[in-house]
């Protein structure tokens, strides 16, 4: 027979511990942890055994995608959604997710069956949105339940191509004793979701919620589960909605898709760059970079103010790039630059809402910061790109020949890019360290 064993298991990050602790050892969060109890099988236990297949004797077969109706959403996936997959939407609250996969349903639901599944709105508040945002009938199947057995029944019907869970967490089984949200409620849900997927040959899309540090609400291990991972990052009120695969079982992960949130809905970006670029004035602390997102490249301005402070510390402000990184390159300028900011305050913002977080946008900020504490503006069609050491040298970074084909394409024709890149136009101005490309501005 089966022996029973119990297990305590962290509700942030899935660590399984053999006792109770006030706080979990891998993620130091307090009172985390949640007892369950679990059924082990004794060794010797008779299984039934399975037969393995060869891989060569396997035939292949075509995946059937379903395109979204947006093309910057189907580069992301691959194609488009692959029939019997699991996909997992995630993003800030009010950043759009439900905006998207409305879109989504309504432009699938033109050939294909689809049903929505909603456990946060009730299907009149779903209709007013779908009519506001498609402005077309939205001709689909609506379900408002929290009843996740429900759920995993329609999936299991096969009666959909395409079925929306929007979200996971308010989705709860009668199986579970647990509330709806629980690491045991999210985590058998998925994997009933995922089977059901399966076997009905349905595509399935999920809506997960982030916490406040951006990660995925639940345990790690959902991500595990399904096919494929997506997030919508971008700011709540403004700025474009990037949409990034983090995982994809079915593709690469290289492609983001771009968009603009309107009152009718996401609308498709076609050149970001210059977008980014349209209100651009030649003023001191402004500077182009070249931004490498997935494998497209976006041409961004990078923007510094820099100020005498009134207090004794001088404050450090970064919109779109990471405080720690700001901080570093502020003691870099004033080290080997030649920058005395121990009494300014120092703000960077990266335009359009976007976050940066590759070491290529290095030597724009530090140029930008320059360019604000000299008063001195920079020339305007110059691109910028390169990651700054602590020494003060300018580093490669990957894809510089694309960063600078995509800047000569919107007419830049001057460049101050790392010392080791092979360049051949006299215009490409290529400083050993930050020093010099200072004196290039100044």
């Amino acid at each position: 027979m089966a022996k029973k064993s119990n297990q305590f298991v962290c509700q942030s990050c899935d660590t399984i511990f053999s006792k109770w602790n006030g706080r979990c050892s891998a993620c130091s969060q307090w009172d985390s942890l949640v007892e369950i109890t679990t059924e082990q099988n004794l060794p010797g236990m008779k299984v039934k055994l399975i037969k393995p297949q060869k891989i060569s004797d396997l035939k292949s077969t075509n995946l059937e995608h379903l395109s979204t109706g947006l093309r910057e959403a189907d580069n992301v996936l691959g194609g488009g959604i692959v029939i019997g997959s699991l996909c997992l939407l995630a993003g800030d609250p009010g950043v759009g997710k439900s905006t998207l996969v409305l879109q989504i349903a309504s432009q699938i639901a033109k050939n294909h069956s689809v049903l929505y599944i909603s456990g946060e709105e009730s299907a009149m508040q779903i209709k007013m949105r779908a009519e506001r945002l498609t402005n077309t009938k939205a001709d689909f199947d609506l379900a408002p339940t929290t009843d996740a057995d429900q759920a995993i029944g329609l999936i299991l019907s096969g009666n959909y191509k395409l079925i929306v869970i929007d979200s996971i967490q308010t989705m709860s089984s009668s199986t579970l004793n647990s509330a709806a949200g629980t690491i045991s409620q999210i985590t058998n849900n998925t994997n009933m979701i995922l089977r059901a997927a399966k076997i009905s040959n349905t595509a399935v899309i999920i809506i997960g919620h982030v916490t406040k540090e951006g990660n995925l609400a639940g345990p790690k291990a959902l991500e595990h589960l399904v096919d494929v991972v997506l997030y919508l990052e971008g700011e709540k009120n403004n700025g474009f909605k990037i949409l990034r695969g983090v995982k994809n079982r079915f593709g690469s992960t290289d492609e983001v898709g771009i968009f603009e949130m309107t009152d009718r809905g996401l609308i498709e970006v076609s050149n970001p760059s210059r977008d980014l670029l349209d209100e651009r004035q030649k003023l001191p602390g402004s500077v182009v970079f070249a931004a490498v997102e997935g494998s497209r490249v976006l041409l961004t301005e990078a923007q510094a103010l820099v100020s005498t402070s009134v207090f004794g510390y001088p404050k450090r402000t970064a919109v779109g790039v990471d405080l720690n990184r700001l901080n570093m390159l502020c003691a870099v300028a004033s080290k080997r630059g030649g920058l005395n900011l121990s009494n300014q305050d120092v703000y960077v913002n990266i335009v359009g809402g976007l976050k940066i977080i590759e070491p290529a946008i290095d030597l724009a900020i530090i140029l930008a910061i320059a360019s604000s504490f000299k008063n001195i503006s920079v020339e305007d069609k110059l691109v910028v790109f390169g990651e700054v050491g602590l020494s003060g040298e300018i580093r490669s970074v990957s894809m510089g020949d694309k960063r600078l084909n995509e800047a000569k394409k919107l007419g830049f024709d001057k460049a101050i890019i790392p010392p080791s890149f092979k360049a051949k136009n006299h215009n490409f101005y290529q400083p050993k360290d930050i020093a010099s490309a200072i004196k290039l501005i100044s």
